[in-house]
């Protein structure tokens, strides 16, 4: 399937806007007059069937309860939902997630595929084979709909993960939905939990030790005192690691105070704060790794962060159709690594690398609702950020981070400007719905280079880099939507997005060319999905999708002389298509309620991929072009499937299987024999694996909860992770036991 988006739906997209400006018009002229969203127009004349009416007039009330549990409401605040293909998953309907253990933080959404490692200090992941699953950088991670990767535009790697018992929920948005935020073809949001409004004081405590000397330490107070709320948490872990120089110490809080300065509107403030430090064992040959899979190659490699942002929000419901939501945000990210070089002779060195992040941002979006369940968004977002990148040299094998006592080897300062408006309208049309999507985007980066003894000597001289990048985007979807039956609804969507171009893209250090040769264009992305949801009865939840993405400029590093050196450059066309469902039944659910609060949920989710080059400059090792060739990290499937035990307030066992097919981990699906530094080879593809899990939680009284765990139940021995310079070995089977008391 082949669509010009930008000639087949751009005249449609103009007219839907000129549509929604003048109906707009109308319902300014009417002076907010219509009847207000879901009341019926019996009542509006003051006959006498409003109730009877009023029941006929909320079919999507009906089994409201599982819907919700599964599925982001159709207008969430000041977003639209409707059309788009989402997932959520409500932390506490399964056990508590220790350490961030991501197999079973993500069980329940389908598609997310994890590169797992033993050290807590990233989100590896991506989706549907886009990109690269290292730190996460294809797929958006948000809080509260805040960006916490390091600099959303410049450098958009995840190093901060919030930890599981300070969330609610985790909501993935997929393509269309991206529009909501940004340009990327998924997002990922954690949305905080919120103070207990039943109560003026009140929390727990939990502490929990494991193998390798884990030990984790959760605890959290929270309250609500006439206008007042507020909410506090505090967490630690650590441990040895599986293997040496594996150890690592987390530790972050968060704040929130809420005020309501009436009954319309209110003040929030958010402060979160996150410290890591983590040792890297390093990577290996395949041959190492079946000789010793807890070989450690790199003794004294480490990386440290540091991410703190505060948050201050306003949100005012000026009346029963309009509302406003904005939030201004400031925060910093410093990420200093230490690594050892293996091939350093006669003295071994090290290089401390430090890169701080200090940002800014601004959101603001406004809903109105008119006519009869209509509703319209619009909003915008401005973002500015500052990136000094700095790098020294020194004989100190265990230096600290903050010390600065080497050879200065490289400084570069960066920045990113960044804004976008964006707009959307839900039409209604009896059970058909139609929404219209807009969004424009500005970015612009900035990179100066004023000093970098990488490039001292080269022949031809090669200058440094001053670089400036600006760029604007417009994006457009389109989705259409109805409702049929008990409980069912067909969602079709048509989006597009881009990846914006990084610092790395058009300023790398790495090379002794001419900074002149880096000037790609973004990678842009169309995709398209069709599908059908549904809750038709008590405690069942499914939805299963089609979908096609189309990956265009593929932005790759590609080698130019016989010396190694490289420059980033548009490659080629990827195509991603596939099938992806889930189903859920909690079969204890009887009526309004389960019975005796008891539920056996049973769930099941996979995403069926088959992806491709459809064009490519680069070549295959042979000499043949990649076209025909599979993407790196995409398996043709990945699955879960479990069931979970409970019942409210007494407990939670679950039993669940993570399945990931066999993946290459290069375009070019060949292994290679140059291991960087290392002995041996790394085969073409990551093998497949399974991986089953258990973990539960148990009252013995109100207050005196127990929780234990087993990761990785068969011990199973198998990696993920791959890189040129080799492989990380994913963890054995674990164990876990703990304790938390309330007050």
């Amino acid at each position: 399937m082949s669509i010009n988006l930008q000639n087949s739906f751009m005249p449609g997209f103009r007219h839907s806007a000129l549509s929604v400006g003048i109906l707009l018009a109308f319902a300014n002229a009417g002076a907010w007059a219509e009847t207000p969203l879901g009341t019926d127009m019996a009542a509006a004349d003051n006959t006498t069937r409003l109730n009877e009416v009023q029941v006929k007039d909320k079919p999507w009330m009906w089994n409201i309860e599982t819907k919700r549990a599964h599925l982001l409401p159709e207008v969430d605040g000041t977003k639209i939902t409707v059309t788009k293909k989402s997932t959520v998953e409500k932390l506490d309907d399964i056990p508590t997630v220790i350490d961030n253990n991501l197999r079973n933080l993500f069980a329940h959404i389908p598609g997310i595929l994890v590169s797992e490692q033993q050290t807590p200090g990233q989100l590896n992941v991506n989706y549907r084979g886009i990109g690269n699953p290292q730190e996460g950088e294809y797929i958006l991670s948000l809080q509260d709909g805040i960006p916490i990767v390091s600099d959303w535009i410049g450098f958009p790697t995840n190093y901060y993960i919030p930890v599981p018992q300070s969330i609610e929920s985790i909501q993935f948005l997929r393509a269309g939905s991206g529009l909501l935020y940004g340009p990327e073809p998924a997002v990922l949001n954690y949305v905080t939990r919120r103070p207990d409004p039943s109560r003026e004081f009140g929390g727990y405590t939990e502490n929990v030790i494991g193998s390798h000397g884990l030990f984790s330490d959760y605890t959290e107070v929270d309250g609500t005192s006439g206008q007042w709320e507020y909410r506090a948490d505090f967490n630690y872990r650590q441990a040895d690691g599986q293997r040496d120089n594996g150890d690592y110490k987390v530790s972050g809080g968060d704040l929130h105070l809420g005020y309501k300065l009436d009954d319309t509107q209110k003040l929030t403030f958010d402060l979160h704060a996150y410290r890591s430090d983590n040792a890297q064992a390093g990577r290996m040959s395949y041959t190492q790794w079946i000789a010793n899979p807890n070989l450690t190659t790199t003794p004294d490699n480490r990386t440290w962060v540091d991410h703190d942002f505060a948050v201050l929000g306003y949100e005012n419901h000026f009346n029963d159709k309009t509302q406003l939501e904005v939030k201004l945000w400031r925060g910093y990210h410093d990420q200093a690594d230490r690594s050892e070089s293996l091939t350093a002779k006669p003295v071994p060195n090290s290089t401390l690398e430090s890169q701080k992040y200090r940002f800014t941002g601004l959101d603001a979006r406004l809903r109105h609702d008119w006519g009869q369940g209509n509703a319209f968004t619009t909003g915008f977002t401005a973002y500015q950020s500052d990136s000094p990148w700095r790098k020294w040299l020194g004989t100190n094998l265990v230096v600290d981070q903050y010390d600065h006592s080497g050879t200065p080897t490289l400084r570069q300062d960066r920045s990113t400007d960044y804004a976008a408006v964006f707009a959307e309208n839900v039409f209604r049309f009896g059970k058909f719905h139609i929404v219209p999507s807009v969004r424009f985007e500005h970015e612009k980066l900035d990179v100066d280079e004023t000093l970098n003894t990488g490039k001292t000597g080269a022949n031809p001289p090669v200058p440094l880099i001053d670089k400036n990048y600006a760029k604007s985007v417009p994006l457009f979807g389109l989705g259409l939507g109805n409702d049929f039956g008990h409980g069912n609804e067909t969602y079709v969507n048509v989006s597009q997005g881009f990846r914006p171009l990084r610092y790395l893209d058009i300023g790398s250090p790495f090379g002794k060319t001419s900074p002149s040769n880096n000037d790609p264009d973004p990678t842009k992305s169309t995709t398209y999905e069709a599908g059908i949801h549904g809750w038709p009865a008590k405690g069942l939840y499914y939805d299963v999708s089609l979908f096609e993405i189309d990956f265009k400029n593929r932005l790759e590093s590609q080698v130019i002389d016989a010396i190694g050196d490289t420059i980033n450059v548009n490659t080629g066309d990827t195509r991603h298509r596939g099938i992806e469902g889930q189903i859920e039944y909690d079969l204890l659910a009887i009526g309004d309620r389960s019975n005796d609060g008891q539920h056996l949920n049973l769930f099941a989710n996979a995403s069926f991929l088959n992806a491709k080059f459809t064009g490519s400059t680069l070549k295959n090792p042979n000499g043949t072009s990649l076209v025909g060739n599979t993407p790196a990290f995409a398996p043709h499937y990945v699955a879960r499937a479990g069931v979970v035990w409970a019942q409210d307030k007494h407990y939670k066992l679950s039993l669940s299987a993570s399945s990931v097919a066999s993946q290459y981990w290069q375009d070019n699906d060949t292994g290679t024999t140059a291991v960087l530094g290392q002995p041996g080879y790394l085969p073409a593809k990551i093998p497949q694996y399974t991986v089953v899990d258990f973990s539960g939680d148990y009252n013995l009284t109100e207050r005196v909860r127990l929780l234990a765990g087993i990761s990785n139940l068969g011990d199973k021995v198998y990696y993920s992770r791959v890189f040129q310079n080799g492989l990380e070995p994913a963890f054995g089977r674990t164990y876990y036991a703990g304790i938390s008391l309330g007050f």
